[in-house]
């Protein structure tokens, strides 16, 4: 039978969520337990997608196949040997066809920022120190200015591997946590590497007068790279919902 499971990981200590010879990622922490308990020696756990280094999930999906009875407490001893990083929430049975991965609609991302210095933040949300200069107008302006494209070159890293670079953005929303914290949520149905990074580099750049817009929608028009380009911190970024069909 094929399963479903929901999880949330703190990326701080991995190396991304796919496996990588000789380094730490949440996958092969989740096999490696899971094969203990089920008592196989490889069993692949199939992620709803890639996240990089330092990366967060609020929300992850992956699935699994597995032959024999699932113990109903299979959740509980799974958390009691995983790192303290990783959460698996819950396990659910699904058709054999169903796929973590090609079958999500869409993905949500959060990217957090701070404008005050915390201890409690660090690794958790970006700290801008020139959050004080930054208004909330000109952030959602320079974000709401991609919904009229399709194609996002000039917001994926080089080396990607990829020469398709269309995305359907469906949401694209800057808005204050409180008075010195910024969320920028973004919603699509695919994302290039390092893309919403990207993006939120670009919003900063162009609300402290670092990058004009025009020079933003010249770039995307010609599909090239922006003349100054910034990937902001991976520790503010936050894989946050995977939705399926119902």
């Amino acid at each position: 039978m094929r399963y479903f499971i929901e999880c949330s990981y703190d990326g701080t200590p991995f190396q991304g969520w796919q496996k990588q010879p000789g380094k730490p990622t949440v996958q092969e922490s989740l096999e490696q337990k899971l094969g203990v308990l089920l008592r196989q020696k490889e069993i692949d756990i199939v992620g709803c997608g890639r996240t990089d280094t330092g990366v967060h999930a609020l929300h992850y999906v992956a699935h699994f196949d597995f032959d024999g009875v699932i113990d109903p407490d299979l959740v509980y001893h799974w958390n009691a040997i995983l790192p303290a990083e990783i959460a698996v929430k819950r396990i659910v049975p699904v058709a054999d066809a169903a796929h973590a991965r090609f079958d999500a609609q869409s993905r949500t991302y959060h990217y957090f920022m701070h404008g005050l210095k915390s201890p409690f933040l660090i690794n958790k949300s970006f700290f801008c120190k020139r959050f004080s200069h930054l208004k909330l107008e000109d952030l959602q302006q320079a974000a709401q200015g991609l919904k009229a494209y399709t194609s996002f070159y000039p917001f994926c890293l080089s080396r990607s591997g990829v020469n398709n670079y269309t995305v359907d953005l469906k949401l694209l929303e800057w808005k204050y946590h409180n008075e010195n914290e910024l969320i920028f949520s973004i919603t699509a149905n695919r994302f290039l590497r390092g893309m919403v990074r990207l993006i939120v580099g670009m919003c900063i750049h162009v609300a402290l007068g670092q990058l004009k817009e025009s020079e933003v929608i010249q770039s995307l028009d010609r599909q090239e790279l922006l003349i100054k380009s910034w990937s902001v911190p991976p520790c503010g970024l936050y894989l946050a919902g995977v939705n399926y069909p119902n």
